[in-house]
């Protein structure tokens, strides 16, 4: 890591800088997201604001994907052409809308972009990576009485958030990702940005006896991808694998920490709506299925699908060393179910 990128960890980290993980406290998600994209903003020469800002029903608000920028083109302001103070601001925005874990999370999934990026050239790979290549949008205007949202996205990171009436926010589709998922040599050998989001599940499927197993694996060959993609819109997928109301007390609170290995990303506010939402379908109505072998080490999916939520998780590739993950609401993501209401109550 070189040094301006370690002095900026530095600050970011809480040393300075207008948001700190210490007060970033339950109830306070709007008010942060709102002040922090204001100060980003205006951190901003002109042209790059016109980079970075969008009326929030442009059509660009509802382009998402986790593949790399050369395959899917990125729009809004880039990280890697801001300056250090903007890039402070810029990281701001970025942990306002999570927890402490959460933002630990996604600079670690950009680290080992770099890491890649080392890899891929050693390996003369057609494309290099970059951990400043991810992109910033703001769509309308930050407020905490207003509607707007603003998002973060760039190879395996594609993170989403609505704020309606200044009241509500809404952190879906949020899709994760990591390659390496295990660093295999240097300085960051071992680390594994998304250890929780598989040892979770993990844990839960070495729970389950024989005949819970026979269940809950659905399919000797695990799919190649995430079934759902980028989808605008994901619909309920059949309901495969073993139903929460199968499983015994303990198995469920299993379940539910791979939820929450998702939903624990999220600020306190935000995770605290995402969890009653969860909690409102019932873990007894909450699917879990497994896909491909079960050993560490080999190709690996799972799915964890409540009445009103989707995760799906899959590392197959490079041997497999690459993980993607994603987490959709069937009705919210974008904000989709409460702009309706908000709609219907303002006319």
């Amino acid at each position: 890591m070189n040094r301006s990128r370690i002095a900026l960890l530095a600050v970011v980290l809480g040393l300075s800088g207008t948001v700190t993980l210490q007060t970033l406290q339950s109830g306070q998600a709007v008010e942060m997201m709102a002040a922090a994209a204001g100060d980003f903003l205006a951190s901003l020469p002109e042209a790059q604001q016109a980079q970075a800002t969008f009326a929030f029903d442009s059509d660009e608000r509802s382009r998402h994907h986790f593949i790399p920028p050369e395959v899917f083109e990125r729009h809004g302001v880039s990280y890697a052409d801001l300056g250090f103070e903007q890039k402070v601001r810029a990281q701001d925005l970025l942990r306002s809308g999570l927890s402490r874990q959460g933002y630990l999370t996604a600079q670690q999934i950009m680290e080992v972009e770099g890491i890649l990026g080392v890899l891929v050239e050693g390996e003369g790979r057609r494309f290099s990576r970059d951990p400043e290549a991810y992109w910033v949008s703001v769509f309308g205007t930050p407020s905490t009485t207003g509607t707007w949202g603003w998002r973060w996205e760039g190879h395996h990171l594609s993170l989403h958030f609505t704020v309606v009436d200044g009241a509500v926010t809404v952190s879906t589709p949020t899709f994760l990702g990591a390659n390496p998922a295990t660093v295999p040599s240097g300085a960051r050998k071992g680390l594994r940005a998304m250890r929780a989001q598989e040892d979770t599940a993990r844990d839960l499927l070495a729970s389950l006896d024989a005949g819970q197993r026979e269940v809950a694996i659905f399919d000797d060959v695990a799919p190649t991808n995430v079934v759902t993609g980028a989808d605008l819109v994901v619909d309920p997928l059949d309901p495969i694998g073993i139903p929460g109301a199968d499983l015994s007390s303990g198995q469920q609170e299993m379940l539910m920490a791979v939820v929450d290995s998702y939903i624990g990303l999220m600020a306190d506010d935000i995770a605290g709506l995402r969890r009653a939402e969860v909690a409102a379908g019932g873990v007894e109505n909450t699917w879990f299925a497994w896909a491909g072998p079960t050993e560490r080490g080999e190709v690996a999916y799972y799915r964890v699908q409540g009445p009103n939520f989707l995760i799906e998780f899959d590392n197959t590739q490079e041997d497999p060393n690459h993980i993607h993950a994603a987490f959709r609401d069937f009705d919210g993501d974008l904000g989709r179910d409460l702009l309706r209401e908000h709609v219907a109550q303002d006319h």
